[in-house]
């Protein structure tokens, strides 16, 4: 286990904080955007013309600070994403995958040691799932790995996993990638 994955791998695999952002940012806006609409309608629409000055000024305000509370949070997230180095690296010996989601901690699996390899997608996410063989691999990472990793567990059956449409590198070149790097010494579904 180290921090980061070694950048000096043959394939190397780093998070799309572009496309994370933008995507997020869309779906924000679609989902608040029309909320935002109609409570500037019904504030604004029940006042004479003398009280829509100061009363739109408020709501500006008011959805100013809305907007605040949602891009601090995004906005942190997107930081431990892409803080934390590379998602994945490849080579004829096996692999380096983050084991936190959030930062940069990872795990060297010899491609002996993996048992399965598959593409997974929950929501707008695609991911590369790893299993190890022995199943013991996780635990001994850390609490905080282990808090990190849950919901991954739950979600595509593996904490480790890397993502595949918010990559540096598209999906299909990740899959070929790793059909040659394995070859054939792990199951790819």
């Amino acid at each position: 286990m180290v921090k980061r994955i070694p950048e000096d791998q043959p394939f190397v695999v780093r998070p799309n904080l572009a496309k994370r952002g933008l995507v997020i940012g869309g779906v924000l806006l679609a989902a608040l955007g029309p909320l935002a609409c109609c409570a500037g309608f019904l504030v604004l629409g029940s006042m004479n013309s003398a009280e829509r000055g100061s009363a739109g000024l408020g709501l500006a305000i008011a959805l100013g600070c809305l907007l605040l509370l949602v891009a601090l949070p995004v906005g942190l997230q997107l930081w431990l994403i892409g803080s934390g180095g590379p998602v994945l690296a490849l080579s004829h010996e096996g692999l380096w995958i983050r084991s936190r989601p959030t930062r940069g901690q990872a795990i060297w699996l010899p491609w002996e040691a993996v048992a399965q390899i598959s593409r997974r997608r929950w929501s707008l996410e695609k991911m590369l799932v790893v299993k190890p063989h022995n199943p013991a691999t996780m635990p001994n990472l850390g609490g905080y790995t282990a808090f990190d990793s849950a919901p991954l567990n739950v979600l595509y059956g593996s904490g480790l996993v890397a993502t595949l449409n918010f990559a540096d590198k598209p999906e299909a070149e990740i899959l070929a990638a790793v059909a040659h790097y394995s070859a054939g010494r792990c199951q790819l579904t």
